[in-house]
């Protein structure tokens, strides 16, 4: 028998050869998602389905914060691994008749009941999530009930609800019940979400129940009127409670007594006494001065004060070029956020980065945004969050809720400014903000994307106030990143003088925008110019819409 030899490799171009993903997708693909205008009000949201549950509550007279409110909920049912019941977040809210900024916070808190000698170090390295913190046995801090902080985006809903709200919390939140006795629509993004978390969503009887068949995740089918729907049974009657009982169940009636006994059963410490007390919290803006207008920020324990000293950079180095951002823009873009950064860790934790510093900042999460304006005028930005993709990956089996991985923010290591302790504050970057530019349009900008959030709030932010660009031009201006240490992260859209210029300066690399994974965050904006309306959302996020009422 003849032997055939074995041909040598083949050389790859030195363009793929060190980067073999890199150029497998197109490169002559073009992909745009026009904004939306309306004398009316909008919605923009990583979900369009939800977008459409608050633009019709807006359509029938709602406030804004009425449709921040079913906006949310709704969202809770169709992206149920990026935000839900059992999340947390914040939101900035403008009122025209007083011409007010302020901040609802709702961001979780771990419990008071937690015991710290049930997450022992192991000594074996890092954690085997996102974050670098050492590892805990079994990993209890970052999935299952170990894992889950107090909730706060009910609380949330209910100081936003109790202050502005002009309909019934009942009449808002029966979206949600009606879209939850529908099931799950399955379809490619669908079945990609809950492929990425499969694995740890085995390992608990509800959350395989409610999310995989016979183990697996669902996939949608080929033929055109086949429609695959994972029922969500547990979750509507939750939300039917929630709607008839009023806020306050979900804290200290019938569901938190449900909620706390599935945790506990499964070996967590979240009881009733640590959901009895918790309340959101009405808290003054960041107010930031830029380029002569303002912008409105979080405070406390997010990125506001990080996105603070990067626009104060900004505003002594970016010199706006007519005809949009240059390559100097993006150079002052990379320095600013980087220095920022690194203040950020000198400041808040230590050198490496592993403490005070919103955990955000080091490594993605899985968080929704959504911007809201009315027809009046009133605007919301909100950002809400379970922490990881799926949070812990735990579903309570007798509220079909999926719960949060809050615990994980936290150092296990004792004797650090965020160390784990009971009833301690969760830190977090997400960073939805308000802007008034001084040609007197207003926004509301924010994003998903953990670490990636900043740039690209400060970069949009930018992008209105100091080039007065509109939201068409907004949205699908190229952006980079520096939130990675030292290395920029640049769209190969960016125009050839800018990746020079950033090449030069920086520990450079490309990417090209794309679904997953993302590496630069998902936007949803919304702008107001006079009494005309605009939104517009992420390109490239498959769901995301800007829905204009009526």
């Amino acid at each position: 028998m003849k032997l055939i030899p074995t041909p040598p490799p083949a050389k790859l171009p030195p363009d793929i050869e060190g980067h073999p993903m890199r150029d497998q997708f197109s490169n002559t693909q073009a992909i745009r998602k026009p904004a939306v205008s309306s004398k009316g009000g909008i919605v923009a949201a990583q979900s369009g389905r939800a977008a459409r549950v608050g633009a019709e509550v807006l359509a029938a007279g709602g406030d804004c914060v009425d449709a921040v409110i079913a906006t949310t909920f709704a969202l809770g049912v169709l992206e149920p691994w990026m935000s839900g019941l059992g999340g947390g977040g914040a939101m900035v809210l403008y009122r025209a008749r007083e011409d007010r900024y302020e901040v609802i916070d709702y961001g979780m808190r771990a419990p008071a009941s937690l015991n710290l000698a049930d997450y022992p170090l192991t000594g074996d390295g890092a954690a085997s999530d996102i974050f670098p913190w050492s590892r805990v046995k079994g990993d209890r801090n970052i999935h299952g009930p170990g894992s889950i902080a107090v909730p706060g985006v009910v609380a949330g809903m209910e100081e936003a609800h109790r202050r502005h709200a002009k309909l019934p919390w009942k009449e808002l939140l029966a979206p949600s019940v009606k879209l939850a006795d529908a099931g799950l629509a399955v379809d490619w993004w669908t079945t990609l979400m809950i492929s990425s978390a499969a694995a740890d969503l085995r390992r608990y009887p509800a959350s395989a129940a409610t999310y995989l068949q016979d183990g697996l995740p669902p996939n949608p089918q080929w033929a055109i009127k086949a429609k695959v729907r994972m029922p969500q049974d547990r979750l509507k009657a939750t939300m039917a409670q929630l709607a008839s009982a009023g806020p306050r169940d979900f804290y200290e009636g019938d569901l938190a007594n449900s909620l706390a006994a599935d945790i506990q059963a499964a070996g967590g410490a979240l009881s009733v006494d640590d959901l009895k007390p918790f309340r959101a919290h009405l808290r003054e803006p960041l107010t930031i001065s830029y380029r002569g207008g303002k912008v409105f920020a979080t405070p406390e324990l997010t990125a506001g004060p990080t996105l603070s000293r990067t626009l104060g950079l900004l505003q002594n180095d970016l010199k706006p070029a007519r005809g949009g951002p240059d390559a100097a823009a993006y150079v002052a873009y990379a320095s600013a956020l980087q220095a920022a950064y690194r203040e950020r860790l000198k400041d808040m934790g230590d050198e490496d980065g592993r403490r005070s510093l919103g955990a955000e900042a080091l490594a993605p999460a899985c968080t929704t945004h959504f911007s809201a304006v009315d027809r009046d005028g009133n605007m919301a930005a909100v950002t809400q969050t379970l922490l990881s993709s799926f949070g812990s990956r735990f579903v309570s089996g007798q509220t079909g809720i999926t719960m949060n991985n809050g615990i994980m923010w936290f150092d296990p290591s004792p004797g650090a400014p965020n160390s784990l302790a009971p009833g301690k504050r969760c830190l977090t970057n997400y960073t939805p903000v308000l802007a008034q530019a001084s040609d007197g349009r207003r926004a509301a900008i924010g994003a998903s994307g953990g670490r990636r959030i900043l740039p690209a709030v400060s970069q949009l932010l930018s992008f209105v106030m100091d080039y007065g660009m509109d939201l068409d031009a907004v949205i699908h201006q190229p952006r980079i990143d520096a939130s990675e240490g030292a290395v920029v992260i640049g769209d190969v859209r960016l125009p050839q003088a800018a990746r020079e210029a950033l090449r030069e300066r920086f520990d450079y690399e490309e990417a090209r925008i794309q679904t997953l994974p993302m590496k630069f965050a998902c936007p949803s904006i919304v702008l107001r110019d006079g009494d005309t309306n605009s939104g517009a959302t992420e390109v490239f996020q498959p769901w995301s819409e800007a829905v204009a009422e009526g």
